[in-house]
């Protein structure tokens, strides 16, 4: 039979200690453009997580934040078979809130995947 994916995000995919956020800054992969910055650090856990940086003075508005923070869970939670195994942040910068959902969605692909292969090659 065929293995059913499921794409959900649960509280066991979150980055939540500040010891992990650490783990991730100190030594990880780094994928960038002008919107984000994404890091990436082998977890040893079968199921990736996700930690999300977005501060109020990259993005002013909390409606800005809350959908930024919104789509960044939901390309992660689409992504999450082909991360399997790493910690991932994701860091917004400055012109972030100007852009439109599916520039930001294509961005955080292209991030996904490059960190992927380059974690894969380690």
């Amino acid at each position: 039979m065929d293995e059913v994916l499921h794409y959900a995000f649960s509280r066991q995919q979150r980055l939540l200690k500040s010891a992990d956020f650490k783990k991730v800054f100190e030594k990880s992969y780094k994928s960038g453009d002008r919107y984000l910055t994404v890091l990436a650090r082998a977890n040893g856990f079968p199921q990736a997580r996700l930690g999300l940086a977005i501060a109020k003075k990259q993005i002013k508005l909390a409606v800005m934040r809350n959908r930024v923070k919104r789509l960044v869970r939901d390309s992660f939670r689409l992504h999450q078979h082909t991360l399997a195994g790493l910690d991932c942040v994701v860091l917004a910068r400055q012109n972030l809130a100007d852009i439109d959902n599916s520039t930001l969605l294509c961005s955080l692909t292209k991030h996904w995947r490059v960190l992927a292969a380059q974690c894969k090659k380690s």
